[in-house]
């Protein structure tokens, strides 16, 4: 019999490079949100895929930027802090774009930390060959990868190398978690995610950025869940406009929200939305921590 191994993987990368898509993949199910907006994920998030032989836990991060304000600068330091918390790294690039400064400067990261670690190359089915070949030298010049792997996490194809790779670079160790556990976020954080992700897809431009979720009551009956929330943005403006005219926007993202979350809960679902004002709450230390950003614990 084969002797276990498992062990932390950080997961690092520019926003809206398929991070998250990718770990959704892997562990057969959503546990993150996904956007086409950069600096979707927020907080750190684990997520766990198990097998007979090993456990993989992953830590999806923020993607890494230059900060604007003070949940940017939290952000970054989620996903840097990663480096030094896991046992191996796996470094997320998208193949139809070039090699950025941030880039390089995350290479650094890594090389400082001194972990094994895996460069995958995401949305190759949006890039010729030629330029593939091009892009996995260039970023090899910069660091020896103990594997590159090209994928999409779109369609799957590559995702079972990822795994594969990984498996090979862990230690022997205990299983953590459960083998029937995929993530530690617990419903009420899934459901203010899930919340969020909708309005990331629905609104337009920065309004969903200065965007928190607040979970206010997540009661199961008999027959139902019902759940409350809190929909906090930084201007009436924008109150106005996650509202919408006569309310529908507010009601589309409830409605969306809602057929996702029976899907997820596999129950009836209740939801009922309100959106308040406040102001810069993005740089707001208090706010932000009451909202679950708290950087003491990072």
């Amino acid at each position: 019999m084969k002797e276990f191994k498992s062990g932390f993987i950080a997961v690092l990368g520019l926003p809206n490079v398929g991070k998250s898509t990718l770990i959704n993949h892997i562990v057969g199910q959503k546990v993150a949100i996904i956007s086409d907006k950069p600096q979707t994920t927020r907080n750190r998030i684990i997520a766990i895929h198990s097998t007979p032989n090993s456990q993989m836990i992953f830590i999806d991060t923020p993607g890494i930027h230059k900060p604007h304000n003070k949940l940017g600068e939290y952000m970054v330091n989620a996903a840097t802090g990663t480096v030094y918390e896991a046992d191996i790294v796996l470094f997320i690039t998208s193949a139809d774009k070039e090699i950025t400064n941030t880039e390089k400067e995350i290479i650094e990261k890594i090389k400082s930390g001194g972990l094994p670690s895996i460069l995958v190359i995401n949305k190759i089915d949006k890039v010729a060959k030629e330029k593939l070949f091009t892009q996995i030298a260039e970023y090899n010049s910069l660091f020896d990868f103990e594997a590159t792997i090209p994928i999409s996490a779109k369609t799957g194809d590559g995702v079972n190398v990822c795994t594969e790779e990984i498996e090979k670079l862990l230690e022997p160790g205990p299983e953590f978690y459960p083998a029937d556990m995929v993530t530690d976020v617990n419903e009420r954080g899934l459901a203010a995610e899930i919340i969020r992700e909708k309005m990331l897809n629905l609104l337009d431009q920065e309004i969903p950025h200065g965007v928190a979720v607040e979970i206010l009551t997540f009661k199961k009956e008999e027959k139902i869940i019902k759940i409350s929330a809190n929909i906090y943005c930084e201007k009436e403006s924008h109150k106005g406009i996650i509202i919408g005219k006569k309310g529908e926007m507010l009601k589309k993202v409830g409605m969306m929200s809602r057929i996702e979350l029976e899907t997820m809960l596999e129950s009836k679902v209740f939801l009922e939305l309100w959106v308040k004002v406040k102001d810069d709450w993005r740089n707001n230390d208090y706010l932000m921590k009451s909202f679950g950003f708290d950087d003491t614990e990072i």
